[in-house]
């Protein structure tokens, strides 16, 4: 079974999962799922393509109707349609119908886990607390009658499924109806294609605000959206001894990072998302996953892995009362330091030669703030994140806790907040380590305006247009603004601690990596993610890089399979006007070739080598041998960085 940290590593308490119990309940329902044939192919199936595209723009209706036709047209209901009702839309099922969908846990069972509650009174959304022996996870609440309180309960809140409790709200005469059932959480088959084939998994997370119908709690604990997606495209699949997910939330990346890696070590604080996360890895048979609750490299002190995968809280949230910080997105720092922490303290987690591979937002700034309430215009003096990027890969850091003021203590638990850290120090209470600067390679992908990225992330925790809306986006402009942010970019961050061309352990290299670039267009083709071309160019990048020139004259290279060319002429015209090289796979790069760079790679097949290839050209254009090779080398160089030519087998 996974590793969870027990709550007495922490405070004493022993308090932990009893597995023992809990991996019985979790056997049965893995079972009852493939029974069911809990499938994303099976879902599409019951309501349609439409129905799913209506979900992935949160609406519920045009499945809800599929289900009521394949039910009206079978005469019965399916189970795989008692389970997408149930965990999928959100919304009570008899529970009768979900007895015959998990025969083997039971509704009894299901309970106990925490994934549903039964008998729910008429017109009531929930009430109660944790009932005694029927929350191994925490999950689970029972319901109340009218107008009572539970024992030692507020009369209103939030269960932890995320449901608002109002004892006081529901009707005097209201009955229960012991007949239906209503979920505590997502349960949502997955399905993904990667480098080891394809497979698919069931991820449980918190409800989200279609089953809610109101904004998510603050410690809502997410399941799988575009940028988990994202960062698990662009895993490399190198096979790897130690890895380690930092903020697994419901544990997604761990999961996938378990497919190349002997071990992983997954930390988050929130320690709800480790449940979820542990009972997720779990439910798919994933046994080597450790999971530890702290903030960003605490629980991981002193320790070394091969492989880092951070998809952290990076969305730059104003620290103003009032304004909602959400676990899930919010790292508690100001600006974009979340990232800058997880960036400078890398390097005192790798390996030499290890990698990092994260998401994040850096922000661009004005020489001087803008006044409050006024947002820095496009044409301010603008200091370019990248080169903030860039001062943060030139000065990586050790770990070590730095007291938010004079009177805070200098250690903490693990499970304190990153908020209750010194933010005047992005590093997140690291100082400045003596190691040589990372191997980098940064790709933005988007870049919004302050306005633009307030009104993405205050929508994306449910609030509407109205005035809670106007007031978080006064909070977000004057944020931006007192720092001068002009611009917000998006992307992907590689890091690696370079190694010695020995692989020394314990030694680390000079740097020979650092690409920041702009790539806003469409990606390429990339069935099973963009992990393999990562690497695939990371390793060419290490291969080029040792060759000095007289050795890459003699290279015998090759045409990456992916590699197209276009020609344009003018009508009647031989010789063509305009040519490009175009990448099929990967970031569906284009490279404007000229007659030399153009021949040469249309003679990389592999059985002449470059110096060969040089000389017949510089024969053909009349040119100085010498000098159409200090032309094309460096462009050879580039075509093996970005995967357009292949380095020797």
């Amino acid at each position: 079974m996974p590793r969870l940290p027990r709550r007495s590593d922490l405070s004493g308490a022993d308090v932990g999962f009893n597995w023992g119990v809990t991996s019985v309940l979790i056997a049965r329902l893995r079972s009852d799922l493939a029974a069911a044939n809990f499938s994303v192919t099976a879902l599409t199936g019951l309501w349609g393509v439409e129905a799913d595209a209506a979900l992935q723009r949160n609406q519920r209706v045009p499945a809800r109707r599929g289900l009521a036709a394949l039910q009206a047209k079978l005469g019965r209901v399916e189970p795989s349609a008692t389970l997408a009702e149930l965990f999928v839309l959100g919304l009570s099922v008899a529970q009768a119908d979900l007895a015959a969908a998990l025969p083997t846990l039971t509704v009894a069972g299901a309970e106990e886990l925490g994934l549903v509650s039964a008998g729910v009174p008429v017109g009531a959304v929930a009430a109660g607390t944790n009932p005694s022996g029927a929350a191994e996870l925490g999950l689970v609440t029972s319901l109340v009658p009218a107008g009572a309180k539970p024992s030692g309960a507020k009369p209103s809140g939030a269960d932890p499924s995320g449901a608002e409790i109002d004892s006081a709200e529901l009707p005097a005469s209201a009955p229960f109806a012991p007949a239906r059932v209503r979920p505590l959480v997502e349960l949502r088959p997955y399905s993904f294609l990667d480098e080891f084939g394809a497979d698919s998994w069931w991820i449980v997370s918190d409800l989200g605000e279609l089953a809610l119908g109101r904004p998510l709690g603050e410690s809502h604990v997410l399941g799988i959206g575009g940028a988990s997606r994202t960062l698990s495209g662009l895993i490399m699949p190198t096979p790897a001894g130690r890895v380690l997910d930092l903020g697994t939330g419901c544990g997604i990346q761990a999961m996938h990072a378990s497919r190349h890696a002997e071990h992983v070590v997954a930390t988050d604080i929130s320690e709800r998302a480790l449940e979820l996360a542990a009972l997720n890895a779990a439910l798919n048979g994933i046994d080597t996953i450790e999971f530890r609750l702290g903030s960003l490299f605490e629980p991981v002190a002193g320790e070394r892995f091969d492989h880092i995968i951070s998809n952290p809280p990076f969305v730059i949230t104003p620290r103003t009362p009032g304004v909602p910080s959400y676990e899930y997105r919010d790292g508690g720092m100001v600006g974009d330091a979340l990232v800058e922490a997880v960036v400078r303290g890398a390097a005192a987690h790798l390996n030499p030669g290890g990698v990092a591979q994260l998401l994040g937002n850096w922000e661009y700034r004005a020489a001087a703030p803008a006044a409050a309430g006024v947002e820095a215009g496009p044409t301010a003096s603008v200091t370019d994140a990248f080169a903030r990027l860039e001062s943060w890969l030139d000065a990586p850091a050790a770990p070590g806790p730095v007291p938010f003021d004079g009177d805070a203590p200098a250690e903490r638990p693990a499970s304190a907040r990153t908020t209750e850290y010194d933010r005047s120090t992005p590093s997140n209470g690291t100082e400045p380590a003596d190691a040589p600067p990372l191997d980098a390679w940064v790709i933005e992908r988007e870049v919004q305006l302050p306005s633009e990225y307030a009104e993405t992330w205050i929508r994306d925790g449910g609030t509407r247009p109205g005035p809670d809306f106007d007031r978080l986006y006064t909070a977000w402009l004057d944020d931006f603004a007192a720092r001068g942010v002009t611009r917000v970019g998006f992307g992907y961050l590689l890091l690696r601690l370079p190694a010695t061309p020995d692989g020394h352990v314990g030694t680390a290299g000079a740097s020979t990596l650092r690409r920041l670039e702009r790539l806003p267009d469409a990606l390429g083709h990339n069935p099973t993610g963009l992990g393999s071309h990562l690497a695939a160019c990371l390793a060419a990048h290490d291969w080029q890089a040792a060759m000095d020139d007289a050795r890459l004259l003699r290279a015998h290279l090759t045409v990456a399979s992916d590699v197209t060319e276009e020609r344009h002429f003018w009508p009647g015209q031989d010789d063509p006007t305009l040519m490009t090289l175009h990448q099929g796979g990967g970031f569906g790069r284009k490279v404007a070739l000229d007659t030399a760079l153009a021949a040469l790679i249309g003679a990389c097949d592999g059985d002449l080598n470059v110096g060969a290839i040089i000389g017949a050209l510089a024969q053909l254009l009349d040119a100085d041998e010498g000098d159409l090779s200090a032309e094309l080398l460096p462009r050879v160089r580039e075509l093996l960085d970005d995967g357009f030519l292949l380095p020797p087998a």
